[in-house]
């Protein structure tokens, strides 16, 4: 691919799709900005525009897939031919699965799981004419792997996980040269452990080993420019979560029963004023522009062994993978 391409990143307003568009930027490709909140696009646009890029901020719900068209015809109008098209955008509820109202959990699934059905779709309408261009979709580990507390999210991401795989192989079956490609990402420090509607009684915390945006950015920019590869897995908690579910999945269960709760909360309660995103962008004109990182910077990691070993997939990946997997079913096996 051209070094300057037309890129487009949905969820651009905060966390990964921040950095990741940002990223694009400082390799001077075009970027359309893609998410709900006005605030958080203001921000990201004056970030993208001081690297020298070009910004197209636009202001789409991906749940809504006449909206999804409209955006993209909007970008190949004023950008040119999309070559990139990274789908990040989502929400969540954190919280036990009977406390979560069936009108939210059909939300979470629009956006997290239909928003990139939509947008997969209005990139593939123009890219497979042109047969070029590739799709970076963002999972995670929670679509391999279910956890508590998290059920309409887990639930997302595998729907994506097999959504990807079909896709994937009906394209190798056409001999087509748009290429689609997964991130399964590991606990990342964004902003969402603060936006996301939560009836937990304790703030929300990713599960360590937690990584900063960058790390999940870098790997978006990878997998854009090699979208050959099925998926990429970026973190620690990414591969011994997907390998330790398929050694010791009956294990796992119980360690996650007993871990599972404590471990998605900090001893501190939970904001009573804290936002939900839910319905409403939590970065529209009375919220604030939350930037890329989260709460835990403390706490979180600026690079990943795990990604190089997945970039540079051979021996060392799959052994960094088996021993990972290995340390996890040991620790499922001393809770079960």
């Amino acid at each position: 691919m051209s070094s300057k391409r037309v890129v487009v990143v949905t969820g651009a307003s905060g966390g990964i799709g921040r950095a990741a568009a940002r990223m694009f930027a400082q390799r001077g490709d075009s970027v359309a900005l893609l998410a709900r909140g006005t605030t958080g696009l203001d921000g990201v646009t004056a970030e993208v525009e001081k690297a020298g890029a070009r910004a197209l901020p636009i202001s789409v719900d991906t749940s809504d897939h006449q909206a999804v068209e409209k955006a993209a015809q909007q970008i190949e109008d004023e950008l040119g031919p999309i070559d990139v098209w990274v789908n990040v955008a989502f929400t969540s509820v954190f919280s036990p699965f009977m406390d979560i109202e069936p009108e939210e959990f059909e939300r979470v699934t629009e956006v997290t799981y239909l928003g990139f059905v939509n947008c997969t779709r209005a990139a593939l309408k123009r890219m497979q004419q042109r047969d070029r261009g590739a799709i970076v979709q963002v999972g995670s580990a929670l679509g391999r792997r279910g956890i508590p507390l998290q059920s309409a999210y887990c639930g997302a991401k595998h729907a994506l996980q097999g959504f990807h795989e079909s896709l994937r192989t009906e394209l190798m079956h056409d001999h087509s040269n748009v290429k689609v490609t997964l991130v399964q990402m590991p606990a990342v420090n964004t902003p969402q452990f603060s936006w996301v509607l939560s009836r937990l009684p304790h703030q929300a915390q990713p599960v360590p080993p937690i990584y900063q945006p960058e790390v999940a950015a870098r790997a978006i920019v990878h997998a854009a420019d090699h979208p050959n590869r099925r998926e990429y897995w970026v973190g620690a908690s990414t591969v011994g979560t997907i390998l330790g579910n398929h050694f010791a999945g009956g294990l796992l269960d119980r360690y996650l029963a007993k871990t599972g709760y404590s471990s998605q909360q900090t001893s501190e309660p939970k904001p009573k004023d804290q936002p939900a995103n839910l319905w409403e962008p939590a970065d529209g004109p009375d919220g604030h522009d939350f930037g890329a990182h989260g709460q835990f910077d403390s706490k979180a990691h600026a690079r990943s062994p795990q990604l190089w070993c997945s970039q540079h997939h051979g021996t060392l990946g799959v052994a960094a993978a088996a021993v990972t997997a290995g340390a996890v079913a040991w620790a499922a096996r001393r809770a079960a």
